[in-house]
């Protein structure tokens, strides 16, 4: 009996490996290299290159606390032995300068209703072309996505022409009509896909009990696509703030934001360099303390489309 029960088990234990092996998931390279980062030593890695990405940043911020003798005299590496450089009188006298605090608020006039009116319409909007039928929906959206390959400078004389004929020219409205024009393409895009992926019952649930489409808009659609349209916040406000080009062209003097006024200061760096420097500073402390805000919805709005 032994004898006939041996092979039986063997074959048993042998089908059961392969069963095993079968079942075993093949791990891909990259499934691999990412298991690979929780590891010590590759945490250790990561923060040496993230210093070493923020050395730039870090410079920036020196030569904004140190005197123009300072900067002329030596780098900015100098302050770890001599931090008697540092000091804030460049930011005072900047923040003594009228022009200086004048396109820092017009920045602000520009950015906040750019991107706030970016995501209200585009939020209604993404809505209606994932839930709502109505005739040409298709066709729509279809040229909603052919704006996305359209670039800025094409628009940059046609605009200018229309504006001209307009009290439009050279205001802060013009600029935040630019962005908005521009910027409501990818926002509908980005949000419809992200609003099309909601569970459709979720949607029919709330019909049945009667409620209507701006009240589900508002109950259910905003909730369950806050870190979708966080994100799209995100990227416009970075994208507005740090704009150049729309406001050399649309912005006048007295409109113009902290980009220009900076870059106006470029033209004798030597001389300002106090100034640049923190303006600069002061240009990009903003960003980042939106960014880190949100920070949280922003991931979860990144990554939302690469989890079933």
């Amino acid at each position: 009996m032994s004898a006939q029960v041996e092979p039986a088990e063997s074959a048993e234990h042998t089908r059961s490996a392969a069963a095993g092996n079968e079942g075993a998931p093949h791990r891909s390279l990259a499934a691999r290299l990412v298991a690979r980062v929780g590891s010590g030593a590759v945490q250790v890695l990561l923060i040496l290159i993230a210093l070493f990405w923020m050395v730039p940043t870090l410079g920036l911020l020196f030569s904004s606390l140190r005197s123009p003798q300072d900067n002329a005299s030596s780098g900015w590496w100098t302050v770890f032995t001599e931090p008697a450089q540092l000091t804030l009188r460049n930011y005072a006298v900047l923040l003594d300068n009228p022009d200086f605090v004048s396109s820092f608020g017009n920045t602000v006039l520009i950015t906040v209703p750019s991107t706030a009116i970016i995501v209200v319409v585009a939020s209604l909007a993404a809505y209606a072309f994932a839930w709502l039928e109505f005739p040409g929906r298709d066709w729509l959206f279809l040229g909603v996505v052919g704006l996305l390959v359209v670039p800025i400078q094409v628009a940059l004389v046609p605009i200018s022409s229309l504006y001209g004929g307009t009290p439009l020219y050279g205001s802060i409205p013009a600029v935040v009509l630019f962005h908005v024009g521009f910027g409501l393409p990818f926002g509908i895009f980005l949000l419809r896909n992200f609003f099309a992926a909601i569970p459709r019952d979720l949607l029919e649930a709330a019909r049945m009990d009667g409620g209507r489409e701006l009240t589900i808009f508002r109950r259910v659609i905003l909730p369950l696509g806050g870190p979708a349209i966080a994100s799209l916040g995100i990227f416009q406000f970075l994208w507005v703030w740090n704009d150049l080009l729309v406001a050399l062209v649309f912005a006048a003097e007295a409109s113009q934001p902290m980009t220009v006024a900076l870059q106006s200061e470029m033209r004798q760096f030597g001389a300002n360099i106090d100034v640049i420097s923190a303006g600069a500073f002061l240009s990009m402390v903003v960003p980042l303390l939106v960014f880190f805000a949100f920070q949280r919805y922003f991931v979860q709005g990144v990554m939302a489309g690469a989890v079933k």
